[in-house]
Parts: structure tokens; sequence; C-alpha cells
């Protein structure tokens, strides 16, 4: 196996800021203490390829409801790697939790973003079976896997990144 990335939290301030801006029912020392209890992705198994992404908090998701969670995680990641998240395979077996965007990939550069390289994932309820889902904190919901790619030949990009989704496409 190549060791090729290391994840980190964010600072305090960006997790405070990014909370601060969705989750108004959480006090400043509320988040703090979410902040505090963050646990870094782990590898449930040896033979896992998912590392699993952690709840930082509890929460419920009823039937075609959305929530978008600031993880306090960031990624480093070696050039020509990336990160995809999905999400849990029992969760999206059980209730249809899907990702917005379908899989979150997570560039080497993002890192380097004026948010630190804050990594965010959106959640749908999407099930047609009136599930309801529950997740508690420390929960792993999502996992990232990371993959190598390569680029053409003929490759010259020169562009510099700051910003997440989106960013890359702005003039």
């Amino acid at each position: 196996m190549q060791r090729i990335a290391r994840f980190h939290k964010v600072s305090r301030e960006q997790f405070v800021a990014s909370m601060e801006e969705s989750f108004s029912q959480y006090t400043k020392n509320d988040i703090e203490d979410i902040y505090d209890s963050l646990k870094l992705p782990k590898r449930a198994t040896s033979g896992s390829a998912g590392y699993d992404f952690f709840a930082p908090f509890a929460f419920t998701l009823q039937p075609n409801e959305t929530i978008k969670i600031p993880t306090g995680i960031r990624a480093e990641i070696e050039e020509g790697w990336v990160l995809k998240l999905y999400p849990r395979s029992g969760l999206g077996f059980k209730y249809r939790l899907q990702m917005n965007n379908t899989v979150g990939i997570i560039d080497s550069d993002y890192f380097y973003s004026d948010n630190e390289g804050h990594i965010f994932v959106k959640l749908t309820n999407a099930s047609n079976e009136g599930r309801i889902v529950d997740i508690s904190k420390g929960t792993g919901f999502v996992q990232g896997i990371f993959l190598e790619y390569g680029i053409t030949l003929d490759d010259e990009t020169q562009g510099v990144r700051n910003g997440g989704f989106g960013s890359t496409t702005k003039a």
C-alpha cells in the first residue's frame, strides 16, 4: 500500500464559522465541544478501502430531507491522487442515503484553499419507503477512498484553486 495522504482537523476558527453558518441551534461553546471531540477518519479493518468519516454531531433526516455537514476534516493529499467520498454502503442500502453531488471529489490542491480545504458533506434521505435516518454523534456516515489518476500527455494546466464547489470553473 502506498501512503499518500494525511487527515487533519481544520482550525477551530474555521469549524466554528462553518457551524454557525448553518446550525444556529448550537452555541459557540457547544460548537467548540463538538470540535474538541472530532475524530479523524479511519479504516475499520486492514482490508477496508474506505476511511470512515464520523458524524460530528447527531442528526436525523426524514424522507426527502437534506443536511450539509461540516466535517471539521481536511485531507493533505499527494499530487496525482484524489479522495472520493461516498455514503457508507449500509446507509445507502437501508435508507437510500445519497450525497447530493453523487460522489464527493476532494482534489489535492483543495487543502490549500481559503477555507483550509474543509470537507463538507451534503446528504439527502431519498427513502421511498418512508424510512427515517438517525445518525448518532461519532457514527461513520460517509467513507472516503483514495484513488490515483492520470492526465493527458498534452495537459498544460496552470490554474490555481481557491475555493470549493465550482471554484475551478469560475473566470
